[in-house]
């Protein structure tokens, strides 16, 4: 049975971004003639990044409940009875065989109307704490695809299948070799390196900690590749200008990713979920920073999955001016733990995640 018509639902950050993109890819992989619509947020990343991989998306005006009580709230409940019709009529409009939920803000009113309509659904959960919408959507859909194991703490034990998190596909592939990656960031083959990624919308707390260790950077003699995020990365130039030292890359964004991970030793980053299985996936030794900006500070517990398992080194928000560069620069140059840490994460890794998945959603729509 071919599949003809899918709604991929959800954003907000490259961490719900490229699951739904790299499941999208295996189904039309399969379905050439298949129609793929994804429903984001208005005015999030997804608006940009999805038409960017040559699908057609639709946003919707939803948005997170305010932290803080505020006027703010009357428009979070407008916006959501807006979005709940407009999500009924694409999900009639499109008559999908199958909408699947990757988590933010759109997934809660798509997957609600597409389950109303009696349309099969899939939601797949990144974090090793789920998410709220995700945890109110359990009760609605057929399939809830996990990453970690000891989710039925969330949702019903008999829809989980652990499958893993799927991964931006040109890192599975043979072009990330170590040559290549040396041309391309140019470096020597006896550089060490490290690298260091905020998450795809940049970290400033991250970011701050480069700057206030410029000198010892600069004295370390390791090569570091730096990625601000856009939104930082103006002001970042504008901050060195004229200190920046001589072993330390700045980019906005680094779109071959699979070169960043191959050329580096030591990957200093954020602990969110889609980066972790990355990182399991490539065997990098890693310093994890978990976000404290985020829901249920649901990223300390990706990173003490890893940290528990000896598969990497996790140092907290609040003590990475002090903390992070002696640890990196241990790590970096201590080839022996580097090794254990690579293999050891590598033992997490799930390779198959996106075939995992598609299988499933084959057969919710065969069923």
């Amino acid at each position: 049975m071919n599949i003809e018509r899918v709604i991929l639902s959800g954003g907000g950050t490259g961490g719900h971004i490229f699951p739904a993109l790299s499941i999208a890819n295996e189904i039309s992989k399969r379905n050439p003639d298949v129609e793929i619509l994804f429903v984001g947020a208005l005015d999030r990343m997804e608006m940009e990044k999805i038409p960017a991989a040559g699908y057609k998306i639709i946003g919707l005006p939803v948005m997170g409940f305010p932290r803080k009580p505020s006027l703010k709230i009357f428009k979070f409940f407008v916006n959501l009875l807006k979005s709940a019709s407009m999500a009924r009529n694409i999900v009639k409009e499109f008559n999908p065989q199958i909408a699947i939920g990757v988590g933010g803000f759109a997934s809660g009113p798509l997957l609600r109307a597409a389950a109303k309509m009696r349309i099969p659904t899939l939601i797949q959960e990144q974090n090793s704490y789920a998410g709220i919408t995700n945890k109110l959507l359990s009760k609605k859909v057929k399939t809830i695809c996990v990453a970690y194991e000891k989710m039925e703490r969330f949702f019903p034990k008999e829809k989980i299948i652990l499958t893993g998190n799927p991964v931006r596909e040109n890192l599975t592939q043979d072009s990330a070799n170590k040559d290549k990656a040396l041309v391309y960031f140019e470096l020597n083959e006896k550089d060490k390196v490290i690298l260091i990624v905020g998450g795809s919308l940049g970290a400033r707390s991250i970011n701050n900690a480069v700057i206030n260790n410029i000198e010892k950077i600069s004295k370390s003699g390791v090569k570091v590749i730096w990625q601000t995020g856009a939104f930082y990365f103006n002001e970042i130039e504008a901050k060195l200008k004229g200190k920046k030292p001589g072993n330390l890359q700045i980019h906005k964004f680094i779109t071959r990713m699979d070169l960043a991970y191959s050329v580096a030793q030591v990957v200093i980053s954020r602990a969110g979920a889609g980066t972790i299985s990355e990182l399991c996936l490539v065997g990098k030794p890693s310093i994890l920073i978990p976000s404290p900006n985020v829901s249920e500070d649901h990223q300390t517990k990706n990173a003490m999955a890893l940290v528990n398992n000896d598969a990497a080194l996790m140092v907290r928000d609040n003590e990475i001016d002090e903390k992070l560069f002696p640890i990196a620069f241990d790590i970096v140059n201590d080839t022996e733990r580097c090794e254990s840490l690579s293999m050891k994460i590598k033992t997490l890794a799930k390779p198959g995640a996106t075939n995992t998945i598609v299988d499933e959603v084959e057969k919710l729509i065969k069923a």
